[in-house]
């Protein structure tokens, strides 16, 4: 508890205590008085001391205490201090008024601390491992029927800021380690293929370094569980998200149960050690994929479309986790054969079946045929009779082959170049040149083979369990292991059983093989046009996703620990999963629209991940960290709980069935540089973002309620319907408005009554960030806790006063901070509009006074 007054006159004002608190009601309560000299707390030293218990509060006559204030060694008594207890709801002759009014200037603020751990009611050891540093203030504010509210805020840093970055960096370079030995396992390959290998496995390497020095920097890294906005421009700490924190606002009123509002507060992910200079991921992209064309004829390679690589990268991704699982489950199935057990071999014998024809299905894909023809051709010696260097190439009919969709360049070696007046000629997408050796039906039936193997294995299995069935019918008391040794006078069933199951793991071996050598040429392929420039993007890309996890991750975390005992939440959890819905308030001028192209491909990314619940070993901290696997195609973060909380999950859970997050983004510029844009720039790329997520967030909304009742939702006082909000969120989206900040409340009003995820950001999750929150909040306890409308500026003003005793919040001198400032005036440098635009020299005055002013400010 904290206190104000002099030695004379002491009052403190009071502290909450959580619902369970008779269970504390013997713990003694240690209160420390402090003498402060000249309003420093820094020079502060302790008056005296004394103790109590609730018990002995709530048991005296008048439920007050008056307690002797000793000395350190208790020798002396230097003074007393009474200590009352004050009824929720209760006013007493205006007293209240008058010291809430001496204490903080009529602001609110009736208890502070930093003690570095979540209150105990959140969830304990699994909250306490995640979130850290906690700072937590509590307020009173009057109800319009005159009763009192208490308000608890509660910020904290997340160790996820750190952990998830550097798992990300280290699955990066595991994943280019791994694409280099696959490109080492295409084999031999023609002169200009192989210098074109060697040059993409010698940039992968680069990556690999620049990568593992990020890495060897961050694991040095001791102090906050967060990143400063300060340090944004630094290269090492590029793929730690800025001031990642968790604000929960927790409420107690006389008349309704306890409720929280969580929001997590982050810089905007973007890559800002890169610069903005010819934009964001998003406008980078678009320009790479138009010149990548261009740059495989230079490179005399093949074009694959994006959605090809794309492909190829799933079906490697695919063929990669089916090898070993249906090698593992033929081996399981062969065990419960030779231990005789029927339930073993139906079991796994479903298990491979629905594996291996995922298998088979992904292996149909004309992809990976086409691929497979064109690594053919690029075998050392391969001689084309379709064209030659120096004739453009003849277009070589064959009906029987399904048309490709890309573009094959000159397909020669790198010591016989064209002449300089003549560029290379690519062929049609039909036109890849078949080698009179090369059968195009083989890996038809390569493939099928893998299909035909299954087939035998299980017209084995059922032919013995069939067999089974006829004996235990005819002779009760004949069990599995005599119909395998008497009912097969030819051979013994294992042996039959253990050759067909051995020719299906070489089929998948070799199917396997060869998939992934022909997927690997096409990543070749595209490695090779993009040149460094696409590399550079994939860093970019890197960069920004990494933010964006750490983000989401502990949103997702504290979102769950908060829905445990829900059981309407984890039923929506398993059958559909969480939307997530970032807030931005970035502008779209200057270098901020290059931050917003970053995150909206960053946040887009976040569709490839998915979560799982998993049980913890033991309740210790590093047991309880989220953990990050996978490759860039698809992620899974892992969520240990402890084994009591595990056990109240529901079975879906409990099995680690994989829980989807929908990302949605939502901007909306509102500082005096979005001011500018509106008037003399452009706004499309807002507009595209804001319609292209709501018809996410429609198509979730939809998914929801096939799926989920709306029993399970959270009940608001305000009874407005998600479909009502839905069509007035849509109705905003395509409106034109200048600085339409209906757009965030209605999308942050529609993300809580779905029990999604709240992300609020800026470009350093500072000024803006802070005055979004700080109204949504005092905006919630007005329309679901009746806020006195005489408190509303009140509550705000005493919020917002708290923002500017913490040091990282009053750096007013960053660029981003404008006219939201609080006690700040505006800045004065844009003249009245109107005035300008009555003479065009004015308006080009302005312009370059304005510019001068910016780039001072900047330096």
């Amino acid at each position: 508890m904290e206190g104000k007054g002099t030695r004379d006159s002491l009052f403190f004002s009071g502290a909450s205590f959580p619902p369970d608190w008779l269970v504390y009601s013997e713990t003694l309560i240690k209160l420390n008085v402090y003498d402060v000299k000249d309003g420093c707390q820094q020079t502060s030293s302790l008056f005296g001391s004394t103790s109590f218990s609730l018990a002995n509060l709530l048991q005296s006559k008048d439920q007050q205490l008056s307690l002797n204030l000793k000395t350190t060694d208790d020798s002396s008594t230097v003074g007393t201090v009474v200590v009352s207890k004050v009824k929720m709801g209760e006013i007493e002759d205006g007293e209240v008024d008058h010291i809430t009014a001496d204490l903080h200037q009529k602001c609110t603020l009736v208890y502070e601390s930093s003690h570095g751990k979540m209150n105990d009611i959140d969830n304990g050891p699994m909250m306490n491992a995640v979130f850290k540093n906690a700072v937590c203030k509590v307020y009173r504010f009057q109800t319009v029927d005159s009763k009192w509210m208490l308000v608890r805020e509660q910020m904290a840093e997340c160790t996820l800021s750190f952990s998830i970055p550097k798992q990300l960096i280290t699955l990066y370079i595991k994943e280019d380690t791994c694409r280099i030995q696959e490109l080492n396992d295409l084999g031999e390959l023609s002169p200009h293929w192989d210098n074109l290998r060697k040059e993409v496995i010698f940039r992968y390497d680069q990556i690999i370094k620049e990568y593992q020095d990020t890495l060897t920097e961050l694991k040095k890294l001791t102090g906050p569980s967060f990143k400063p906005s300060c340090s944004k421009g630094q290269k090492y700490l590029e793929f730690i998200p800025i001031n990642l924190h968790t604000q929960r606002m927790t409420v107690t009123c006389p008349r309704k149960t306890d409720s929280f509002y969580d929001v997590v507060t982050v810089g905007a992910p973007a890559a800002h050690s890169q610069g903005f200079k010819n934009g964001g991921l998003q406008r980078l992209l678009s320009k790479y994929e138009s010149e990548k064309k261009s740059c495989s004829t230079a490179y005399q390679c093949i074009y694959y479309p994006p959605d090809q690589t794309a492909r190829a990268r799933i079906i490697l991704s695919l063929v990669s986790q089916l090898q070993p699982l249906i090698t593992g489950l033929a081996e399981q199935l062969l065990q419960a054969a030779q231990q005789q057990s029927r339930e073993g071999l139906k079991d796994t014998l479903k298990s491979l079946e629905e594996k291996t024809k995922q298998f088979v299905h992904t292996l149909k894909d004309e992809l990976v045929k086409s691929a497979l023809l064109a690594l053919h051709a690029a075998r050392p010696g391969y001689v084309s009779k379709s064209f030659s260097p120096s004739s453009p190439p003849e277009v070589e009919s064959n009906p029987s082959v399904t048309t490709k969709p890309y573009t094959v360049c000159n397909n020669v070696d790198s010591s016989q170049t064209p002449p300089k007046d003549r560029k290379p000629s690519p062929l049609r997408s039909d036109s890849i040149p078949h080698h009179k050796e090369y059968d195009e039906e083989e890996w038809d039936r390569v493939w099928a083979s893998v299909a035909k193997s299954l087939n035998c294995v299980i017209a084995m299995v059922e032919k013995l369990q069939e067999q089974d069935n006829n004996n235990q019918d005819s002779t009760p008391g004949h069990a599995l292991a005599d119909v395998i040794t008497s009912h097969n006078p030819v051979a013994d069933w294992c042996e039959q059983l253990g050759i067909l199951v051995q020719s299906l793991k070489e089929c998948v071996a070799e199917v396997s093989e060869r998939a992934c050598r022909s997927m690997s040429f096409v990543l070749l392929q595209e490695a090779a046009c993009s040149s460094v420039q696409g590399l550079q993007l994939q860093q970019r890309r890197d960069t920004v996703f990494s933010q964006a996890l750490a983000a989401l991750a502990c949103g997702f975390v504290m979102r769950l620990y908060a829905g445990l005992e829900d059981k309407g939440f984890l039923r929506q959890l398993h059958a559909v999963g969480l939307v997530a819905q970032f807030e931005s308030l970035l502008s779209t001028y200057s270098e901020e629209i290059g931050m917003l192209e970053d995150m909206e491909v960053g946040i887009s990314d976040l569709h490839r991940v998915t979560f799982k619940i998993t049980e913890a070993t033991s309740e210790e901290p590093v047991n309880l960290q989220p953990t990050v696997s996978g490759r860039r195609d698809h992620y899974t973060v892992e969520v240990p709980l402890p084994h009591q909380a595990f056990q109240t999950l529901p079975d879906e859970l409990r099995e680690g069935k994989p829980l989807r997050v929908f990302p949605v983004l939502f901007n909306v510029g509102i500082n005096e540089q979005q001011t500018i844009a509106e008037r003399f720039g452009d706004i499309s790329l807002q507009e595209r973002i804001n319609q292209k997520n709501f018809e996410i967030l429609e198509g979730y909304y939809k998914s929801l309620t096939n799926a989920v009742p709306s029993e399970c939702l959270p009940c608001f006082q305000t009874q407005t319907d998600i479909k009502g909000l839905l069509d007035t969120l849509g109705q905003n989206v395509v409106t034109k408005k200048r600085k339409n900040v209906e757009i965030l409340w209605l999308a942050g009003m529609i993300c809580r009554r779905m029990n999604g995820i709240r992300f609020t950001s800026c470009k350093s999750a500072k000024d803006r960030t802070a005055m979004s929150v700080t109204l949504e909040q005092c905006s919630l306890l007005r329309d679901e806790h009746q806020l006195n409308k005489d408190y509303f500026v009140r509550a705000l003003d005493c919020m917002r006063s708290g923002l500017l005793a913490q040091g990282e919040v009053t750096q007013w001198d960053d660029p981003e901070t404008g006219s939201q400032a609080i006690n700040k005036p505006a800045s004065r440098h844009f003249y009245p509009i109107a005035l300008l635009l009555v003479s065009s020299h004015l308006l080009v005055v302005w312009l370059i006074l304005s510019l001068v002013f910016l780039l001072a400010k900047y330096q």
